[in-house]
């Protein structure tokens, strides 16, 4: 699904990403672990097209996304990939349901379309009588499932996640991960999550391991 071929990134003089070479499978989970400062959320943003190489390629099946101009990446972002973070990053003037369908509304869906793909979604997370509420109205747990909806509503590719449950307690932190591996065996999602989370880890398909801008190691579980 996704080749990333000789990726390389500084800042400054500080050279973050070593020349990574990272195939993604698809319908898999994969986590990527390592210490901080060793290059993973750098990593998974340029996967997700949010920052752009000094060097290297990505593809996604047979489209390098780094060729494209920044209006159309910004629309094949839109549609292909979709996106949690350790916050949840919900609108907190917006419902849920209006969080949720703000990727799809974005993308030109119709507002009906949009509305009617987020219940649906939102009933798939057990959130279907939270749709009305605001984010200051909700549990972190029930924020952070919210988010994944968000990510999910334009049927993406992919979903990159970004510590997604450093911020939950260890009840929401469980049920959080029990929610990707559903969404992998249910909808064939396919996942790359950066974490330090060891079970979560230990569960994936597939664990990559990072240190000093590399990649060190690449273990299959399946």
């Amino acid at each position: 699904m996704i080749q990333a071929r000789d990726i390389h990134k500084h800042f400054g003089a500080l050279e973050v990403l070593r020349g990574i070479d990272l195939s993604v499978r698809p319908h898999a989970i994969t986590s990527i672990v390592g210490p901080s400062g060793a290059g993973k959320t750098t990593l998974l943003q340029i996967l997700g097209t949010l920052s752009r190489p000094d060097a290297g390629s990505v593809s996604y099946d047979t489209t390098d996304v780094f060729a494209m101009p920044d209006k159309a990446l910004s629309r094949f972002r839109n549609r292909n990939i979709g996106f949690v973070f350790q916050a949840h990053r919900l609108l907190p003037e917006f419902t849920l349901q209006e969080n949720v369908a703000m990727p799809a509304l974005i993308g030109g869906t119709p507002r009906h379309e949009a509305f009617a793909a987020a219940d649906r979604l939102l009933d798939l997370l057990g959130l279907a009588g939270r749709a009305s509420h605001r984010p200051a109205q909700l549990s972190g747990g029930e924020c952070q499932r919210g988010a994944v909806a968000r990510a999910l509503i334009n049927n993406p590719g992919i979903i990159l996640a970004d510590e997604p449950s450093g911020s939950l307690d260890s009840a929401n932190r469980r049920d959080l991960h029990s929610l990707f591996f559903n969404l992998r065996d249910t909808l064939g999602a396919t996942f790359v999550i950066v974490t330090h989370d060891e079970n979560l880890a230990a569960d994936s398909d597939i664990i990559v391991t990072m240190a000093d801008g590399k990649i060190k190691h690449t273990i299959s579980n399946t």
